[in-house]
């Protein structure tokens, strides 16, 4: 990343409906973050969604959860960009992934959009594929491919379940730790430590 980690935007859908559920853990990562840190979101127009700083100087991190509903989520990211006069590579998505088994991350320099609609608004708007993202495994509904077809959206918009919870807050605080590890040693050296993240550990 030419000049370091600068904009995470995660991913979600707007309103209360869909708080919680598993399309939404992108949002949940940076409510996560604005918790621990003692920072707000406030509603950006401008923006299409709602925004916070974190950090000072070098540190600065400017956040941004798209009000757009998932599938326009680029349009907030184009914006986002745009204003505050970035480049895609200083760009991460938090996003989430049901090809990996909750408990795992996946970071990406790149990429296609993987069958997720965020990430192909996200590629459609930005005209490039050539972006940072963190994949954030919620598991898959099941193994048969045409089961697993028939619940997708009620697996993704279902959600975790209450013996889900601890991989859930562990893999969240995670995901902060693979922010601040990119912010402090770059993009590919913080990748080996994201993507050997598992919890539980293995023996």
């Amino acid at each position: 990343m030419a000049d370091g980690l600068k904009l995470v935007v995660g991913l979600g859908n707007p309103g209360s409906k869909y708080s919680g559920t598993r399309h939404n853990i992108g949002f949940m990562a940076l409510e996560r973050m604005a918790s621990s840190d003692g920072f707000s979101f406030r509603k950006q127009s401008k923006l299409h969604g709602l925004a916070a700083e974190a950090g000072v100087g070098d540190q600065r991190l400017r956040l941004l959860m798209p009000q757009t509903y998932m599938n326009d989520s680029g349009r907030a990211i184009r914006a986002a960009l745009d204003w505050y006069g970035l480049a895609p590579e200083q760009l991460l998505v938090l996003v989430d992934d049901m090809d990996i088994p909750l408990g795992r991350l996946r970071l990406r320099a790149q990429g296609g959009a993987g069958g997720h609609n965020g990430l192909r608004s996200t590629i459609q708007h930005l005209g490039s594929q050539v972006f940072p993202r963190l994949r954030i495994g919620i598991g898959a509904p099941a193994d048969n491919p045409e089961e697993r077809r028939a619940k997708t959206v009620s697996h993704v918009l279902g959600s975790f379940s209450q013996s889900e919870q601890n991989s859930v807050d562990a893999v969240l605080d995670g995901v902060l730790e693979a922010i601040a590890r990119i912010q402090r040693v770059g993009l590919d050296r913080a990748g080996n430590w994201i993507n050997g993240f598992r919890y539980p550990a293995e023996e």
